[in-house]
């Protein structure tokens, strides 16, 4: 017969690890809604202010190659009240904090 002791871990290592699973929860759920925040305001300033179920798919540094210009491309998702529309598409911002849209709505 095979017998395995187990040694538990104690209760201090058990509650540090979940505290730092719940800052990182925290953390994450807070850089999310900032940066649709952000978005959100950014759509206001390319012709959609009213929008609902917002959603940053992804974000990319890009760089281009003539220039070597560092920018951001914002991959959104959401919803126009005002035109009836689901949106999707590509959020572009240059160096100097311009942005372009390049959405498809349907």
């Amino acid at each position: 017969m095979n017998t395995h002791q187990v040694r538990r871990l104690p209760k201090r290592t058990v509650v540090i690890i979940s505290i730092i699973i719940a800052i990182a929860f925290i953390i994450f759920y807070v850089i999310k809604d900032l940066k649709e925040k952000k978005i959100t305001e950014v759509l206001a300033t390319v012709g959609h202010a009213n929008i609902t179920q917002l959603k940053v798919i992804n974000k990319l540094n890009v760089e281009d190659k003539d220039t070597r210009y560092q920018s951001t491309v914002y991959k959104v998702i959401f919803y126009d009240n005002d035109l009836n529309q689901s949106c999707i598409g590509f959020i572009h911002q240059e160096r100097n904090e311009q942005y372009t849209k390049d959405l498809n709505c349907e």
